[in-house]
């Protein structure tokens, strides 16, 4: 029994020995690919939302230098159109408390929540410096208000320049309330989240242990990330160090990981003995099994044998699993033992990670969200300007969409046409009230100024670089395929797919609304005459397409109700002024499509 014994518990015991070893560095590997994991997606959603501000910053930019002219001199600039841009900036986050504008005289205006005080103010006057030597600048993290108000903030700004010239700077001061949430949340998983900046000073943390604006350079992760300077924007680091707490000294274990676009790092730790708890607990538990196996009988050593590696090798599969991204793969085991407990653990890690990779999917979705909200706020400010294309960019865009998915187009070319078509007509808000305005036709010389919105929106977007593929639409969306459109007089291949497709849409949305030079068409009619400009101003694809959604009722048009003066077309009135007997007759439906389809070459559709 003895040589039973022998040969069976120290093969086992010896191959615990190897299986204990081989999970002891893998636990402590996933303990450490936890903290990465979630410094590093701490510091990408820290970094898309930065990016996203700077964004917005200047696309607020680009609108300032268009609503201003290229003034921003005392007596403009704080003109009543900068202020209401300034406040609709404000408003189009909760995230953003405070804006201002200043002039190169350092006088301007501001829009917010809240007042800046001395520190702020010192903030500012830091960021006016750099905007004059053209920099964009983030400030240092701040705490303002107190009690149940209180807030930690940094500022954010970006010169404002014209044709190379400084005008002034914006700035924005960010509440930092979202990066805090998920620094709690972090928290709730047993590790100790913050935010520090290049010089160690504290930016935001999950807990009342440390203060905004305190010295962390102390702790010795902290001091490793800023005495590596610009090389820790790099790579993420995890160290072995030790705190000082209460007079004892802890042993902890700390991840850091930097923000790509800014000179913070996040950082969490944990003390060692918690972070390799269930290290620890293994061992104990391997070790008892192993003298507890000496004094059993064969059967029972190859039923413990068996108790062990099966879940093992469950709980291998399962990092595997989760090595591979399946993030959602957890160990179904029916077990009291440290094996439950060490599954349990494991179930919870899975559980976590799958959470912090669904909030970087959120937070990407609400970057877009944002995104598309300063698109809409800037193509609805252009249609405020004009009392007659009010709602013009949302229908066209809609139209636009339509006609892309009737011609097959993938999703990712459609959400160009979207963004696009919201933004086709932004070059208008650089065109004169009284020539936007004009309840009439356009002089020559008005529509040679008209014509200049289509280059107008495209320059005022082309620094956008997520912009660039929509720059087509916008530009050459007044191409003609027989060459006789502007700005370029394109031909056929030469007007690519993108503009072909507003176009059709943009006719068919000033024929069926009322504008100054002409009363709204029905829908049928207007169908007639964009069909009299198929192949030779719009792309024949498109306006097939645009017949298709139509026939399925996907459009319906609301009867317009006339203008209060009619202003019917010189060549529809000539259309109808004379029939063979010299006596006025009305036009026929032919003469009318003939007449419009002249009229709508001719105008500022």
């Amino acid at each position: 029994m003895s040589v039973l014994v022998l040969i069976s518990v120290v093969p086992m015991y010896f191959y615990s020995e190897q299986v204990e070893s081989i999970n002891r560095d893998r636990l402590i590997t996933n303990e450490r690919l936890l903290q990465n994991t979630v410094t590093s997606s701490l510091a990408d959603d820290i970094s898309q939302h930065q990016e996203s501000l700077r964004m917005m910053l200047a696309n607020l930019s680009s609108a300032i230098q268009v609503a201003s002219g290229g003034d921003l001199t005392s007596e403009h600039v704080e003109a009543p159109e900068l202020r209401a841009l300034l406040e609709n900036f404000v408003s189009s986050s909760s995230d953003l408390a405070y804006a201002t504008l200043l002039n190169s005289e350092a006088r301007g205006i501001s829009a917010g929540r809240i007042a800046p005080d001395a520190f702020m103010q010192r903030e500012l006057e830091r960021a006016y410096a750099a905007a004059r030597d053209s920099r964009a600048y983030t400030g240092q993290a701040l705490t303002i208000g107190s009690g149940k108000s209180e807030r930690t903030v940094v500022l954010v700004s970006a010169p404002v320049t014209y044709d190379g010239r400084f005008l002034g700077m914006v700035g924005a001061v960010e509440d930092l309330q979202f990066l805090i949430r998920r620094l709690d949340e972090v928290e709730r998983g047993d590790l100790n989240p913050y935010v520090v900046d290049n010089q160690g000073r504290l930016v935001a943390g999950a807990s009342d242990m440390y203060a905004t604006g305190q010295e962390m350079s102390n702790l010795e992760i902290v001091h490793n990330f800023v005495e590596q300077g610009r090389k820790a924007e790099l790579v993420a680091a995890t160290r072995e160090f030790d705190v000082k707490s209460n007079g004892k000294t802890v042993r902890m274990l700390g991840t850091y990981s930097p923000v790509v676009n800014l000179d913070w790092a996040v950082v969490v730790q944990k003390p060692q003995a918690e972070a390799y708890r269930g290290v620890y607990e293994m061992q104990h538990t391997a070790r008892l099994l192993a003298l507890f196996a000496v004094f059993l009988s064969l059967a029972i050593s190859v039923f413990a044998a068996r108790r062990i590696s099966y879940p093992l090798e469950v709980l291998t599969d399962s990092s595997r699993a989760i090595a591979r991204g399946d993030f959602s793969q957890r160990v179904t085991l029916k077990s009291r033992t440290e094996i439950g407990e060490l599954a349990a653990t494991f179930n919870t890690m899975s559980e976590e990670l799958e959470h912090f990779v669904e909030d970087l999917r959120r937070a990407a979705t609400e970057n877009r969200d944002l995104f598309m909200s300063s698109i809409q706020m800037l193509a609805g400010a252009v249609d405020e300007k004009d009392p007659y294309t009010r709602g013009h960019s949302d229908r066209v865009t809609r139209y636009s969409m339509l006609i892309a998915r009737e011609m097959k187009q993938p999703e990712s070319f459609i959400e160009t046409v979207q963004i696009s078509a919201q933004l086709h007509d932004v070059g208008k808000i650089g065109i004169e009230d009284r020539i936007l305005k004009k309840p009439g036709a356009l002089t020559p010389e008005e529509f040679e100024i008209m014509k200049t919105h289509t280059i107008k929106g495209a320059n005022i977007l082309r620094g956008v670089k997520q912009l660039r593929e929509m720059l087509p639409g916008i530009e050459l969306h007044h191409e003609s395929l027989d060459g006789r459109g502007y700005p370029h007089g394109y031909k056929g291949a030469e007007i690519p797919l993108l503009p072909r497709i507003i176009a059709v849409a943009d006719t068919f949305d000033a024929l069926t609304t009322n504008r100054p030079y002409q009363q709204a068409h029905e829908a049928q009619e207007a169908l007639n005459i964009i069909h009299s400009l198929s192949g030779k101003r719009l792309d024949p694809d498109a306006v097939a397409a645009l017949d298709a959604i139509y026939a399925r009722g996907e459009i319906r048009i609301q009867k317009r109700k006339p203008l209060a003066i009619p202003q019917v077309s010189a060549a529809v009135a000539a259309a109808g002024a004379s029939s063979s007997s010299g006596a006025p007759t009305a036009p026929s439906s032919a003469e009318i499509v003939a007449a419009a389809a002249a009229n709508i070459e001719n105008s500022h559709v």
